[in-house]
């Protein structure tokens, strides 16, 4: 929740501050998560142990920069996850060379856990396939109009792909997205 709220709130704070007031309006710019959470997503979490939370609405017609402005917005959530990684885990390296915690406490176990769930979703909204933040990036990189097929594609069919995706990773047991989260942990712990 943690995670995921201030991912979602800076999605909203940097639509605000591009120009756009639709996250406000909606009440999306807070760190309140009962204003982030999609409850369907909430659900699945729960019972499978994959989720998401409600996507930030804003007009990109009304953003700063007409080219760069949806990117932008798009990625302010994955650096705000980038954020907490780094905050975390000064947090967690400090703690534990003052107090000498070990593992077994709760609030060294807290705090892994904040830096997992935000390498997590850092990397997975990262991958350029909508309705992810990395796809918004690709759009903007790809705006002349003999990529306008190619991204309709992609708008349209996207969300489809990534279950895929996702469920091919899971019941075949290929393990790419596990693979690569591993990967990227590990880094982050080796750099903490």
């Amino acid at each position: 929740m943690v995670a995921l709220s201030v991912h979602e709130f800076s999605h909203a704070y940097a639509a605000y501050r591009l120009g756009d007031n639709t996250p406000k309006a909606m009440g999306r710019l807070t760190l309140n998560p009962l204003a982030h959470i999609d409850w369907l997503g909430l659900l699945m979490l729960i019972l499978i142990g994959f989720g998401w939370g409600n996507p930030v609405g804003f007009n990109p017609h009304n953003l700063k920069y007409k080219k760069w402005g949806s990117a932008l917005v798009a990625m302010a959530g994955p650096a705000a996850n980038l954020s907490g990684i780094i905050v975390f885990g000064l947090f967690l390296k400090l703690l534990a060379a003052i107090t000498g915690l070990t593992v077994s406490n709760l609030l060294i176990q807290f705090l892994n856990l904040l830096i997992i769930i935000n390498a997590i979703l850092l990397v997975f909204n990262l991958i350029p396939i909508p309705p992810l933040d990395g796809s918004k990036l690709l759009f903007a990189i790809l705006d002349k109009p003999k990529y306008d097929n190619l991204k309709m594609k992609l708008e349209s069919r996207g969300p489809a792909i990534l279950i895929i995706l996702i469920l091919a990773d899971n019941i075949f047991r290929i393990g790419i997205f596990s693979s690569i989260f591993r990967g990227i942990i590990s880094l982050i712990y080796r750099l903490f």
